[in-house]
């Protein structure tokens, strides 16, 4: 309760900025979701948020542009895509399938934005820069070759794939 009631006495006065440090440490998960949902809303409204964060997963839920900060220095700033291309990552796309599954992972390969496709158990793996743009020619391609395409994941990159490559991921005392 009193986070919620930090939060309202910093928005009686109508602020343009709210400047929030880690609301939701120790906080109930009803809490916590009404603090999320109350921050998206005010973000939808116009309102600029400066929002710190140690779990990323508000952060991805929250922010239009992220900053990492590691030992007092920010050490990469940008969107969640701008933050996962500088560090290399691809977008995962996991195909379940049967049929030619290896002819399909060769043509795959070809697609544009794509870096590997390898035939697994079952389907194919792709890496790709976007999934996104990839899906319907990746179906295509399916399609053409006699493929029988049961289901796609998409596993894109998170930020704390991009938190740990940027900052490390040993212990620190």
């Amino acid at each position: 309760m009193k986070r919620r009631v930090n939060i309202a006495v910093g928005l009686l006065h109508e602020p343009r900025l709210l400047i929030l440090d880690e609301p939701t440490v120790g906080v109930d998960p009803q809490s916590r979701h009404q603090i999320l949902a109350s921050v998206e809303t005010l973000g939808g409204a116009g309102l600029a948020v400066l929002y710190t964060t140690h779990y990323m997963e508000e952060a991805e839920r929250l922010c239009d542009r992220l900053g990492i900060i590691d030992a007092g220095r920010i050490v990469a700033e940008g969107t969640r895509r701008e933050l996962v291309e500088r560090i290399g990552e691809h977008d995962r796309v996991v195909v379940t399938a049967t049929g030619p599954t290896a002819g399909f992972a060769a043509a795959a390969g070809e697609l544009p934005g794509v870096h590997a496709a390898r035939p697994v158990d079952g389907g194919l793996e792709v890496l790709a820069d976007s999934a996104s743009a990839l899906l319907a020619p990746l179906v295509t391609t399916g399609e053409h070759l006699g493929v029988t395409i049961a289901g796609i994941e998409v596993v894109e990159p998170d930020l704390e794939a991009v938190f740990l490559h940027l900052t490390g991921r040993a212990l620190r005392d």
